[in-house]
């Protein structure tokens, strides 16, 4: 409670101090927590490598983008990018999700590459130019005209979703998603339905995405297929990784200790005398050299390593016994209905 309380505190007290150049980043770092809380779920509770979480970022901001450009309102776009980046996949989990390991990483790299690649030949989606002319986001005459009034709104939505992972996690069939990243033969033969929970935060994971893509959109009131790289969704795993994949706080720590490593090597990279391709090579340096590190030296993240630390205990994303642990706490007892979720 009180890490959340001055969590809060914090993120939302940053707005007041920074100026517009910072804030635009911070902003962009806190639609960066609502992607990687994605990733740490998929990837930490569920055991699924995805190498294509930008492509639904890509999903969520045409589909909050293109309604506001053709005039409605632009809450409605938000409002339906999630649940269209969840949709969407859902629909193509069903199929990719039977892979497995580097299988399934290079298949969503791949869709990645197949969506960017599809709108940048649609008229609709702006071609290979973009979308230009994004409305502001707002309800009837109230729109959100500064950075500032952006970052309430993202560090608020970070702190909802935080909640909502949270809550989930800690659930029954959070409790079999565990089981599920441990073996998913193990969870198979107990019961847990594997299919049907990978795809279901698969689409959940897709919708974090699909919501901070919405707000960036209409943030930045430009987007074009470049705008979300492939070395955007990998930057995300190593956030992701960095932190701690599947742990409450991972998600935060990771980006914001990865985003400002970076923001630092930029700002040396660009002084006077530095070579043009220095803040490129630096930025690709840094998150190979952070990856690294942490998978060398803190192979479960940053924050079970600190927890480890104060309270003398691991505190990773799957508890100390492993799978069979949590498929004994999934499932049910003699007295409740033996059937599975």
């Amino acid at each position: 409670m009180k890490t959340g309380v001055a969590f809060a505190v914090v993120a939302l007290g940053l707005p007041f101090v920074l100026d517009d150049t910072r804030m635009s980043i911070y902003v962009l770092m806190g639609l960066a927590v609502l992607a990687v809380t994605g990733v740490s779920l998929l990837m930490g509770y569920a055991g699924q490598v995805s190498l294509g979480q930008a492509a639904f970022y890509a999903v969520g901001a045409y589909t909050a983008a293109i309604p506001a450009v053709h005039g409605w309102p632009p809450v409605i776009g938000l409002v339906l990018a999630p649940l269209v980046a969840a949709g969407a996949a859902a629909g193509l989990g069903a199929l990719l999700l039977r892979l497995r390991g580097h299988y399934l990483a290079f298949a969503t790299l791949a869709l990645q590459l197949i969506i960017l690649s599809v709108a940048a030949e649609i008229d609709v989606f702006g071609g290979a130019i973009g979308l230009q002319g994004i409305p502001l986001l707002g309800v009837g005459s109230f729109e959100l005209t500064a950075p500032r009034e952006y970052a309430w709104l993202t560090w608020t939505l970070v702190a909802v979703v935080l909640l909502l992972t949270a809550n989930i996690v800690s659930s029954r069939p959070g409790r079999a998603l565990r089981a599920l990243a441990g073996s998913e033969q193990v969870a198979a033969a107990s019961g847990i339905p594997v299919i049907r929970y990978k795809v279901t935060v698969f689409a959940l994971s897709a919708a974090y995405a699909g919501l901070a893509g919405g707000i960036y959109a209409f943030f930045l009131g430009y987007i074009a297929p470049g705008s979300f790289t492939i070395a955007m969704s990998v930057e995300w795993v190593v956030m992701a990784v960095f932190g701690g994949l599947g742990t409450r706080w991972g998600p935060v720590v990771g980006t914001v200790s990865v985003t400002l490593v970076v923001q630092v090597l930029n700002d040396l990279s660009t002084r006077p005398g530095a070579p043009s391709y220095a803040p490129t090579v630096l930025g690709y340096a840094a998150y190979a050299v952070l990856l690294i590190g942490v998978l060398l030296f803190l192979p479960s993240g940053v924050v079970p390593a600190l927890s480890s630390v104060f309270r003398r205990r691991p505190d990773g994303g799957h508890g100390g016994d492993g799978p069979v642990r949590m498929i004994r706490e999934w499932r049910p007892s003699k007295s409740r209905a033996t059937t599975p979720p």
